[in-house]
């Protein structure tokens, strides 16, 4: 078996991960909000097949925005629902989701996963391994920022030294 051929079973890209907390007709829904912008339950309604009910439709736009993935305000005597986050968004807390689940626990633990982190980069492409780089520095300089104390100030004294 060659470098990268096995496969982790059960392992997911961030938007398959979302894709399988949602049922079939509530990821139907959400892309018909993430297409729309805003929408009412009417709206949604006429969007999908028809055997499904308005009071259904009604249903899985209230646990959506239950959820937390939908947002909603009353016009009218009707809610017009719209997407709490962008699909891009919802990918970005996915995936943070699951990178500090690999990096959490033991601190020897990560180093596999930051390796191959820069392995398939690598592999892929160059200009992404430079981007990597690019925020790996960015990063560091912004923690030495905050680990500074304001110039100008002296450091705390301890009570022994007054």
């Amino acid at each position: 078996m060659g470098k990268g051929s096995l496969l982790f079973w059960g392992f997911r890209t961030p938007r398959e991960l979302l894709r399988a907390r949602l049922g079939t007709l509530e990821r139907q829904v959400i892309d018909i909000v993430w297409a729309s912008g805003e929408v009412t339950v009417r709206d949604v309604h006429a969007r999908l097949d028809a055997k499904v009910a308005y009071t259904t439709v009604m249903t899985t736009l209230d646990r959506l925005y239950r959820k937390g993935l939908l947002q909603r305000t009353k016009r009218s005597r009707a809610f017009v629902y719209s997407a709490a986050a962008s699909r891009e968004e919802l990918d970005q807390l996915v995936a943070s989701d699951v990178v500090s689940g690999l990096l959490a626990g033991d601190l020897s633990a990560p180093l596999p996963f930051l390796s191959n982190l820069v392995d398939a980069v690598g592999e892929r492409d160059r200009a992404l391994l430079d981007e990597l780089e690019r925020l790996v520095k960015s990063k560091r300089r912004q923690l030495n920022r905050d680990s500074r104390p304001p110039s100008g100030s002296e450091p705390p004294r301890d009570q022994e030294d007054v």
